[in-house]
């Protein structure tokens, strides 16, 4: 376990760099995420669609969804997605999102 100084407060997250607690987890949460553990300095309205449907998703299902569904629901191509998040679908847009580290989903 490690610690972002976050405003202030210490913020646990895993090795990896994924929330300890994802209940934590709110917009502004994600800006700091991305710019400090993927190095996104603006989140775009794609960025937006696809964090908001990974983080709604994982609260209605308890876990991240299959990368097919991820861009189907969100109409964005893998690529995009990769353009979007550099280091991925699972390392990078689910640890913005707020998720846990998916195992082997996204």
């Amino acid at each position: 376990m490690r610690f972002l100084d976050y405003g202030g407060t210490q913020l646990a997250v895993d090795e990896d760099g994924f929330l300890a607690d994802p209940s934590l987890w709110d917009e502004e949460m994600a800006r700091f995420l991305a710019l400090e553990e993927e190095g996104i300095t603006e989140l775009t309205p794609e960025h937006w669609r696809v964090i908001l449907y990974l983080n709604g998703y994982y609260a209605e299902h308890g876990t991240a969804p299959m990368v097919r569904l991820l861009c189907k629901e969100t109409e964005l191509k893998l690529r995009q997605i990769y353009d979007l998040f550099p280091s991925g679908p699972a390392r990078g847009a689910c640890k913005v999102a707020g998720l846990p580290k998916p195992d082997g989903c996204v």
